[in-house]
C-alpha cells in the first residue's frame, strides 16, 4: 500500500529532519507511529500526502512510484479544520463537490453515511452546535470520502476529554476494521497506540534513519483488559523509557 525506500528530507540545509528512512504498510494494516514532540512524525505525513517531496529517495503508493501523491490519500489533521459557515452535511460532502460531484448526488451519497456514523439529525446544524467528538466523526467521514483506501490521522483524539476519547478509540476501531481501510496513525499515546495498531512504529532519533517496528502482541478483537496482561504491560514501559529516553528536559 505505501513504502517509503532510502527516503531524506530536509528543511534546510542546516536542518535534516528524516535521514535514508525506510519502511512500508501492507493494505488493512491499521499502524500508528509514536515519537516525541519535533520528532518528525507530522513531516512524515505531509511526505506521504505530496505537501513536502523528498530530497532523495522514493515513496511510492500501491506498487507505483507516486511523485505526484497530492490528493490521492485520505487525510485526517489534529484539529477537525471543519468550515465553521457550512452546515454538518456540506462539510462532510466536500471531497464530493471538490472531486466534481453535483450537490444532489453527494448529499445522496452523504446522508446515509451520516447515519451511520451518528450524526443523524446533525446536517443542518453548524460544526460550532457539535461536541468534540462529533466534530471528528464528521472530519473522520470527510477523510473517508476522498475515496482513498490509505487514510492519515495525525493525533485527531488529542484535543478530547478522556471519555470521548476511549470511546473515539473503540469507535475508530470499527469504522477501521467495517471499511478495511490502511491507517497510519500519529500518537503520543502510548496505550492507545497499543489498543489500537497492528504495528507501531517508534521513532526514537533525529533526524529519523529507523523506525523500530514493534508487532502488538494482541489478537483481534481486543478488549481494555488485554493492555493489562503482563507482556503489555512489559512492552509498554519499555516503549516508554526508549522514549523518554530521547526527552531533553
Amino acid at each position: 500500500m505505501l513504502a517509503f525506500d532510502n527516503v531524506s528530507f530536509s528543511y534546510g540545509a542546516d536542518n535534516k529532519i528524516i535521514d535514508g528512512l525506510s519502511f512500508n504498510a501492507r493494505p488493512g494494516e491499521f499502524i500508528s507511529v509514536v515519537g516525541v514532540s519535533g520528532s518528525g512524525k507530522s513531516t512524515i505525513f505531509r511526505l506521504i500526502t505530496g505537501l513536502d517531496q523528498p530530497s532523495s529517495g522514493t515513496i511510492s503508493l500501491t506498487g507505483h512510484d507516486a511523485a505526484e501523491r497530492l490528493g490521492k490519500v485520505g487525510y485526517m489533521p489534529q484539529q477537525d479544520l471543519l468550515l465553521p459557515w457550512r452546515t454538518i452535511l456540506e462539510n462532510a460532502r466536500l471531497p464530493l463537490e471538490i472531486a466534481g460531484v453535483d450537490k444532489k448526488r453527494a448529499t445522496d451519497q452523504v446522508m446515509p453515511l451520516l447515519q451511520e456514523f451518528g450524526l443523524t439529525g446533525t446536517e443542518d446544524q453548524y460544526p460550532s452546535q457539535l461536541s468534540g467528538g462529533m466534530k471528528q466523526r464528521v472530519a473522520f467521514l470527510r477523510a473517508l470520502l476522498s475515496g482513498s483506501p490509505l487514510l492519515l490521522l495525525d493525533e485527531p483524539f488529542s484535543a478530547l476529554d478522556a471519555i470521548t476519547r476511549l470511546s473515539m478509540q473503540e469507535w475508530l476501531i470499527q469504522q477501521w476494521r467495517k471499511r478495511q481501510s490502511t491507517i497510519l496513525f500519529i500518537t503520543h499515546d502510548v496505550e492507545e497506540a497499543l489498543f489500537l495498531s497492528d504495528r507501531i512504529f517508534l521513532l526514537t532519533n533525529k533526524p529519523i534513519t529507523e523506525c523500530q517496528e514493534i508487532v502488538v502482541p494482541l489478537t483481534r478483537p481486543r478488549t481494555r483488559k488485554d493492555l493489562h496482561k503482563p507482556e503489555l504491560l512489559a512492552l509498554k514501559e519499555q516503549m516508554l523509557q526508549k522514549l523518554q529516553s530521547e526527552v531533553i528536559l
